[in-house]
Parts: C-alpha cells; sequence; structure tokens
C-alpha cells in the first residue's frame, strides 16, 4: 500500500476525532470573527464560539448555502484580507452569478497535498507522467490536479480539455502513464482511441475521473477502451476542489480527507443529521481552510458514509459515490430518479448494442410531464430494420419501467448523434424550464 502522508491517512480514530475538534473550534472562533454572514447565522441561534468545544458540537452550527455565495459575492464570504489570497477560482454562473472562492498560500498547499494522495493511491509516483486534460481556467479541476500532480514529483503534461485528436497524440508520443479529466470526457477519449486504432500505442495505467457522476459500468468501459485503472476522485469548488474525496486501491469507496473536511449526512427536508450509513444529503465543515472556509454547507450530493475498515489501512471515512444531486433528481409521475440510475440500466443493457451517451429530455404537453430518454446505437449495431429497432426501444422501456418504475419513452438514435462534451457532460434537458 502507498501512502502520500502516512502518519495522516493512517490515524488512529481517536486521535483524528481529537485533531478535528481542535482545529474545529478554531476555526468556528476565527470565522465568527472574520465572516459576517457567519457571525450573523450564529448571533441569530444565540451561539458564540464558546458553545463549541469540538465536533460533538457540530450540530449546534448553522448550515451554509449556495445562494450565501451569490448574495456575498465575490468576497464576501472571506476570512482573509484580499493580500493573503493568492488564487481564485468560480463556477461557470450559468445559473446566476459565479461562485467565486478564494485560497491562501497554505490553501493551495493543503489542496495539493489532497490530490497527491489520490495520485499515490491510485499508483501514481515522482516517475510518472500525468496528463490533465480537466480544463485550466477559473474552473477548479485543471489547477487542482496539477498542483498534486506537482507535489509528488510528476511529470506534468498540462493538456487542458479539448482538442481531442492532439490529447491522444499527446498520449502516444509523451507516454503518458495517468490521464486526469471527466468521466464523460474519458469515455470520449476511449471511442476517439478506438476509432484511431492506437490503444496498443497507448502506456496509460491509471485515470482519475471526476467532477460528474458516473457508474460502476462506465467505469469498467473507459476501463476497456483506454486499457487503465479508473479511480474516483471528488471535490467542489466551495470547499476545496477536486481531492475532497479519493478511492483507494480497493475501490469500496471514497476515502474523506477528514483532516481537513468533516462530513455529515443530513436528511435533506428536515435537516436532522443522520447515523452513519444512511443515506441523504452531504454536508461538508471545512476546518483547515483559511480563505475561503465553510461551516456546515450543503452540497445537494446524495450518497452515505461508512466506518468499515479499509483493507488499504486508510483510517479516514469512507463516502460512497454520489448516486445524484438532490435538485438534479427528476420526478416522473410520482417517482423519484436520478440520471445515474437511467445510466447504470443502460449500459447493464447495452451488451455492445448501445453506447454510454444518452440523454433525457424532459417536456410538458398539456399540462402533463413527458419524460424521452435518447440512447445511441453503436456502429456495430446500427441498423435500418424498423422492427428491429422498436423491439429493442420496448425492451429498454419495460426495463427502466421494471428496475427503476419510470414510465420514459426510448429513442435509439443513430450513432455519434448526441453531442460528446469535452468538459461535463449534459445528460439532461429539461423544457419545462423555458416556460
Amino acid at each position: 500500500m502507498a501512502y502520500w502522508q502516512p502518519q495522516i491517512e493512517t490515524m488512529p480514530r481517536e486521535d483524528l476525532v481529537r485533531l478535528q475538534s481542535e482545529r474545529l473550534v478554531k476555526q468556528v472562533r476565527r470565522m465568527y470573527e472574520k465572516v459576517e454572514c457567519f457571525r450573523k447565522r450564529m448571533d441569530e441561534k444565540g451561539l458564540t464560539p464558546d458553545d463549541v468545544k469540538g465536533v460533538e458540537d457540530l450540530k449546534k452550527l448553522p448550515f451554509s448555502y449556495k445562494q450565501d455565495l451569490r448574495d456575498y459575492y465575490p468576497y464576501g464570504l472571506f476570512a482573509v484580507p484580499m493580500d493573503e489570497i493568492v488564487r481564485v477560482h468560480a463556477s461557470s454562473g450559468t445559473t446566476g452569478k459565479k461562485i467565486v472562492v478564494g485560497y491562501t498560500k497554505n490553501d493551495l498547499a493543503d489542496w495539493s497535498d489532497c490530490m497527491a494522495r489520490q495520485l499515490y493511491a491510485a499508483g501514481a509516483d515522482s516517475k510518472s507522467l500525468v496528463q490533465i486534460s480537466y480544463g485550466y481556467g477559473l474552473f477548479t479541476g485543471g489547477l487542482g490536479a496539477h498542483g498534486g500532480a506537482e507535489r509528488i514529483g510528476a511529470t506534468v503534461i498540462p493538456t487542458s480539455s479539448g482538442n481531442t485528436a492532439n490529447q491522444i497524440q499527446t498520449m502516444v508520443d509523451f507516454g503518458t502513464t495517468v490521464l486526469c479529466c471527466t468521466p464523460s470526457y474519458a469515455m470520449y477519449l476511449g471511442e476517439a482511441v478506438e476509432e484511431a486504432g492506437v490503444k496498443d500505442k497507448l502506456n496509460l495505467k491509471a485515470g482519475i475521473f471526476g467532477a460528474e457522476p458516473w457508474t460502476e459500468e462506465m467505469r469498467k468501459s473507459i476501463e476497456e477502451k483506454l486499457g487503465l485503472k479508473a479511480f474516483d476522485v471528488y471535490g467542489l469548488s466551495e470547499i476545496m476542489g477536486p481531492g475532497v474525496s479519493y478511492e483507494c486501491e480497493c475501490q469500496q469507496g471514497m476515502h474523506v480527507c477528514e483532516d481537513m473536511f468533516i462530513p455529515e449526512i443530513i436528511d435533506p427536508d428536515t435537516e436532522e443529521v443522520l447515523p452513519v450509513g444512511a443515506s441523504g444529503e452531504l454536508v461538508f465543515t471545512s476546518i483547515k481552510k483559511e480563505g475561503f472556509p465553510l461551516i456546515r454547507y450543503r452540497t445537494r450530493d446524495i450518497c452515505s458514509l461508512s466506518l468499515e475498515p479499509c483493507m488499504c489501512g486508510r483510517t479516514h471515512i469512507r463516502m460512497n459515490k454520489p448516486r445524484g444531486r438532490s435538485d438534479d433528481m427528476l420526478i416522473n409521475r410520482g417517482v423519484n430518479v436520478f440520471p445515474s440510475q437511467i445510466e447504470e440500466v443502460l449500459l447493464r443493457l447495452s451488451n455492445g448494442a448501445i453506447t454510454p451517451n444518452y440523454q433525457i429530455i424532459v417536456d410538458r404537453v398539456n399540462n402533463n410531464d413527458t419524460f424521452d430518454v435518447n440512447v445511441e446505437m453503436s456502429e456495430e449495431s446500427f441498423t435500418d430494420d424498423v422492427k428491429s429497432i422498436e423491439a429493442f426501444e420496448k425492451h429498454i422501456t419495460n426495463e427502466l419501467r421494471s428496475v427503476l418504475g419510470i414510465g420514459a419513452k426510448v429513442h435509439l438514435v443513430n450513432p455519434k448523434t448526441i453531442v460528446r462534451s469535452e468538459g461535463k457532460a449534459k445528460r439532461v434537458i429539461d423544457k419545462r424550464k423555458l416556460f
């Protein structure tokens, strides 16, 4: 087993909890003094920093929300003066103002350590050649992975996203051993590699994929197409970026970097803290971050936590793959469903006949919601036989109804007609939002 920081990653639980308590107490006091929004929320609850003695008091503290970042745009939630902020990142702002986050020099060092832990867990080291195909810029993916790769002394190949032909040529010519990008783009690269017939020229050993939900079936498909072992990494800009949690070689959930972040699972409706093992909304508290710390931030990601011992020897709690976001959940005639659940069924049924490329179209006709799923046929199975297509569409439709209980209408479409993404895939088009 390889660890980047063994003294931290394998720290006994009682020592880890003690460290968390010390850092939480300091963070709460610091934020009460430095961050107006947090101080107001504490005052509203009748709390002072003296009321927080350790992690057992975390549940007393107020929640933080994405809207807070918009209300205090751009720098109103920062806990240090701007001359101590050495970098800012931001979301795309497609649904409102950008979500702006800031980092001190120490924050960037901690972030690099988080990603270094993931890289080591995936088998990377100073001899690795790490191709970063996440986007660089305000998006946290590119520079986050870059910092971790430099931290372990690996050779960084900063290709950023896009220009797929050049990405593949670079992998072949430079001897890339580790690939970092979104899982949907990894799938796209895998398809392009197959078309180019260069799989046998690749030297890939591992792939670190994150920034969007993906299924075990998609993992298997990516591994087959690119000839690597695929690892899941979790992060969000509001908390740090990629590396908040990561898969080890056992791949039985993602270890949370608990020396820096405390996770909770709550009921998204009642905000009640749920026991370890229960499924609910993931909440994070930053206990070490200086520039932009958040207390009890509601991520909207739905998952569960596990304290079962991991064979890798790491003691940090594990989170399961988020099955979706509470705000991405679709309701089809009273049935709650996440896009990743539909993907799981499609990939299980594919048998080479369909690809992992699909799109869900939600619309409203005559005051009734409609739910259509466009699924791409593979080139090998492509046919003009209408009866065969209709029979397979019916089969998939029945399977979605049987497994998920949804009444979706499935449409098989021609190969390569669903738009590919070089970043996060656009899986759902909700036309109801246009009205």
